[in-house]
């Protein structure tokens, strides 16, 4: 990168017609100025005809790409230059029927589903509303009639269970006289047909590597989420506790939290990418990761605390909250965390990773982000991990896993007895232990 050249300024030493590429990208992306009359250092350079090309040189942006500039003539160390100021537009800018964005101090063209989704992000629209190559007659008739029992509360007024047609088109689910994208994935009898990447996995895990069962779920988005909670739930433990005169099922992680993360994956990810969601069950923790980052405005801290919804796939999220299944006020993933608490488990965690969201969830405290939380150092760390797998760890044991003195590891310990995650055994001396406290 060019020392004085930025994401929103780029020099130039003569003015030439291929730099109306520079301008489309600007233009695409956050605005920028294009100097004409600077070197690359941002020194300033003789211009031949300077006063010609302050002429030119805007109506051959207009009449090309149909952006006006702000062109003006500004002089440094008595020699004058051009600055080309150029504001963003909200109407995609395409330069020799291509289209191009800013990135850093380079200009790159956008294509492929990166394009679509530049496309998709300046026309308003959001993917699930655009028409798919599906007829009517593919939507499956269960999931539609399951469907309309569960909105009778929330769209009675527009729903007709004998009447397909009507209801679609009252949801805005029919486009152009097809099936948007969103009515095939919600009813569909087979999505996949028509969305290739529309799948989702669970797997149990032993270790990243190490899989002992994997499960696929197809169909719509209704049959997915049933298969999807089935196969978790048969890798969960879950005790009955009585609860007055009923008894209670209790699983590892709150349903209502495992169902709330399962439906804005379904919902919220990214159908443009070919990746499935991905639900990996541990022994001691859960992600399920779904393709597509959150939008710029809402950060991943925010995702703990009241926040705006912004859905990536309206649509979707419409006929979700029609059914009872979800809130529109982007509630959904604090209150994961307020029932994964309420049970008495760790926060989970939300990671934005490898182009998409992942929720963690914890079985107990004792994993190495919640330890974090709690202000462990790296070593107590790695000694509640030492006894999370072998089950005790004594003064000696710490000071081999760590390499520190018998004082500092004495005093190490201590603190993790105080922070309440370790008790002392009973044996006194040289064969003194520790052990998980909810062992």
């Amino acid at each position: 990168m060019n020392k004085n050249e930025t994401q929103n300024i780029e020099f130039k030493s003569n003015w030439d017609d291929k730099y109306l590429k520079v301008v489309a990208a600007f233009a695409n992306s956050e605005g920028g100025t294009l100097v004409i009359g600077k070197d690359d250092q941002g020194r300033p350079i003789p211009v031949k005809n300077i006063r010609k090309k302050m002429e030119d040189i805007p109506n051959k942006i207009k009449s090309r790409l149909g952006v006006i500039p702000s062109v003006n003539l500004e002089k440094e160390n008595d020699r004058e230059f051009i600055e080309i100021k150029i504001n963003p537009v909200i109407h995609p800018v395409p330069y020799r029927g291509r289209f191009y964005l800013r990135a850093g101090s380079t200009v790159q063209e956008v294509s492929g589903t990166e394009l679509t989704r530049f496309l998709l992000a300046r026309s308003g629209k959001s993917w699930d509303s655009l028409p798919s190559n599906a007829e009517i007659d593919t939507i499956e008739p269960a999931t539609f009639e399951r469907f309309v029992k569960l909105a009778k509360d929330r769209l009675p007024e527009i729903s007709h269970e004998d009447d397909v047609e009507k209801t679609l088109k009252n949801m805005d689910l029919i486009v152009e006289g097809r099936l948007s994208n969103a009515a095939v994935l919600l009813f569909g009898d087979r999505p996949q047909k028509y969305i290739i990447s529309a799948g989702a996995r669970v797997g149990r895990f032993k270790t990243d590597v190490d899989i002992l069962d994997t499960v696929e779920a197809f169909g719509n988005l209704f049959t997915q989420f049933d298969r999807l909670l089935e196969a978790i739930k048969k890798h969960m433990d879950v005790k009955f506790e009585i609860n007055g005169i009923e008894r209670e099922d209790v699983w590892d992680y709150p349903l209502e939290a495992i169902r709330e993360a399962v439906i804005n994956a379904l919902i919220h990810r990214d159908y443009l990418s070919t990746a499935d969601i991905q639900i990996r069950v541990y022994d001691d923790k859960m992600k399920i990761w779904n393709p597509g980052k959150l939008p710029e405005e809402i950060p991943v801290e925010a995702l703990k605390q009241d926040h705006e919804s912004i859905p990536r796939n309206k649509l979707l999220a419409y006929a979700f909250y029609y059914a009872g299944w979800i809130e529109k006020w982007g509630s959904g993933t604090k209150r994961i965390v307020d029932l994964c608490v309420k049970k008495g488990l760790p926060e989970p965690d939300f990671n934005e990773e490898s182009g998409g969201l992942a929720v963690y969830f914890y079985k107990d405290i004792y994993n190495e982000e919640n330890l974090k939380r709690l202000g462990l150092n790296e070593r107590q760390i790695k000694a509640v991990m030492y006894v999370k797998e072998n089950g005790r760890i004594g003064n000696k044991e710490y000071r081999d896993l760590t390499g520190i003195s018998r004082q500092m590891a004495f005093v190490d310990l201590k603190d993790l007895v105080e922070k309440g995650l370790l008790s002392k055994t009973e044996e006194q001396g040289p064969k003194a232990a520790y052990e998980l406290t909810n062992n």
